[in-house]
Order: C-alpha cells, then structure tokens, then sequence
C-alpha cells in the first residue's frame, strides 16, 4: 500500500462500489462503504462475501480469512463518515448532477489533504470536479466491471490534476494490482469505452444489415481477434502485420465501415420497445435466465481466465 494512502472510503454500495471495496479489502486495506441506503449497503456486504467465496473455488483466496478481511469494512449512511480518509472513490450512477452533489459534500466533510476520485465511465472529469474548490486533489479512476476481477484502471486527468495526485493514485492501483493507465485528456468515453463503442457499432450495424445472426458476429469476434487482443493490442497487432498491409487494406475498407455519429436504428428500435438485454429478458438475444444467474456464470467465466493467468502468464 502507498504511505500517502491507507485509509480509504467508497461512496455508493452499487455492483462497482462494492467490487471496488473487496478489491482493497482483498488487499488487506480497511475500507469504508458509504450508502445512502442501509439496504444497499446489506447488499453489498453479501455480494463482497459471495465474490470471496467464488475467488477461493478458484484458489485466488483463501476462505478461511473471509472473516478476517469482512472484519476491516466499516459501513454508514453518512457521508460524513470519510472525514479521516486519505482516499474518497465517488461510485454513484453516471448522472452529472448527482455527482456534483457528492463532489460537494465529500469536499464540505474530507480532509484538506484527501484525494477524490470519479469513478465514472465517461462524464467529462472537468465538468465533475469543476464544483471542488481545490480540483488538483481530484481526478477519475474509471474501474472495469467487475471492479474486483478486471485489471485495469484507466486514470484520467483533469486539466487541474496535480501531478502529485497522479503520482499517488497510480502507485495506490499497481500496489493492490491492478493494470493502472494515465489518460492525459479528458475525452468523452477515454480510451475502452470508446474503442468498445466503436466495435459495437459496427456489429449492430453488420447484424442491422442481415450480414450474419447476432450469435454468429459474436463468434466471429470471440474466437478471432477478441482471442488474440489479450496478448496483442490493436496497435502492436499492426505492427506484427505490417502498416503497409494495414494501410492497403484501410484505403478500400474504411469507407466500407459504420461512420454514423446517432445510434444504429435497430438499437433505437430495441430500446424503445424495452428489449434492453438481460434486465427485461430480451435484447439482440432471448434470455431465459435471471440477470443475477447471467452475470455469476459470466464472472465465473472470469475468474477462470484470471487463474489460468495467474499460473501461465
């Protein structure tokens, strides 16, 4: 852990608050959870427990200690709780007003030291911290979900983010192991969110044109390049192939691609007749499962790539 840092509190006991608290409490860090909702904050402590106890069917835990590191999470329905945190991790939903309400309490009740982070996917990091009456002490960490499984961090700067901030908050993230990245401009979406975005465009777009079934793009995807992209990024895999190659094959195909600056229609069309995916049983697929089930086997799809990792790589 970092000697600037030990005392950490996570404001929002949501699926991404608690993953970002087991992830210290993992780690041995004490932790506090900060919900408005007592209920939420019920929740969260059984998800933690639950994910500890799938990470020890895997090895990567120990069951034994789950009382020990359960014993280091505080809770409150108090926002005043953070005032002795040397680290505040703001994880309430993406609306910009909501985050400018905790952004000034958290500022009314922390220490003049503590930094503040935003853990959101996309909202302009300027626009959130701009209601901080010190915005060098502020900046995004934009977890992955599950925050406790996925490695990386994108770390994004504002354009008054100190760079002792950043020096501290990206040695904090590599000494609990996570993959932390410097975004040196705050653009809409950052780094995976838009690359994510851009991919997915194309594939709505390919299923929208009837090229191929959803399943079938998806496969395409999984066992091809999506295979590939976890030992070579999309930048180096140019480089493996050759930018004379890449740059022959982008002067036909690039006008060829999905370029539309509104959602795909057959997005839009899904949405407005409430097929929003597992939530409602339905989106580019039927579901016939419950959500919480779906998203278990995911995880426990994860974990098990994270122990092949741990051991192979």
């Amino acid at each position: 852990m970092s000697e600037d840092i030990s005392r950490i509190s996570i404001v929002g006991a949501g699926t991404m608050g608690s993953g970002i608290a087991q992830l210290f409490l993992h780690e041995n860090v004490s932790v506090f959870l900060i919900d408005s909702m007592e209920k939420a904050l019920e929740r969260a402590k059984k998800r933690i427990i639950d994910q500890f106890e799938m990470l020890s069917h895997y090895g990567l835990f120990d069951r034994n200690n789950i009382d020990r590191v359960m014993d280091n999470l505080k809770t409150s329905v108090e926002i005043s709780a953070i005032a002795e945190s040397d680290l505040i991790i703001e994880a309430v939903p993406e609306k910009l007003s909501l985050k400018h309400e905790v952004f000034r309490q958290i500022e009314t009740y922390c220490r003049d030291e503590a930094i503040i982070t935003t853990n959101t996917s996309g909202i302009s990091i300027n626009e959130i911290v701009s209601v901080l009456k010190k915005p060098d002490r502020a900046l995004g960490t934009h977890f992955f979900m599950p925050a406790n499984i996925i490695p990386l961090v994108e770390v994004v700067r504002s354009d008054y983010t100190s760079k002792e901030t950043i020096d501290k908050v990206m040695h904090l993230l590599q000494a609990v192991g996570k993959k932390p990245v410097l975004i040196n401009k705050d653009i809409p979406g950052f780094i995976a969110n838009r690359i994510q975005h851009a991919l997915a465009r194309e594939a709505i777009s390919l299923l929208e044109s009837g090229v191929a079934t959803a399943e079938d793009i998806d496969t395409v995807v999984r066992y091809s390049i999506g295979m590939r992209l976890l030992f070579t990024g999309p930048l180096e895999q140019r480089d493996v192939n050759g930018l004379d190659i890449h740059h022959d094959i982008a002067a036909y195909l690039y006008k060829e691609l999905e370029n539309r600056q509104t959602p795909v229609p057959l997005l839009t069309s899904k949405v407005e007749k409430g097929e929003l995916g597992i939530k409602t049983g339905k989106g580019f697929y039927e579901w016939n499962e419950s959500p919480e089930t779906i998203l278990r086997r995911k995880n426990d799809q994860l974990y098990k790539l994270i122990y092949w990792m741990k051991n192979n790589i």
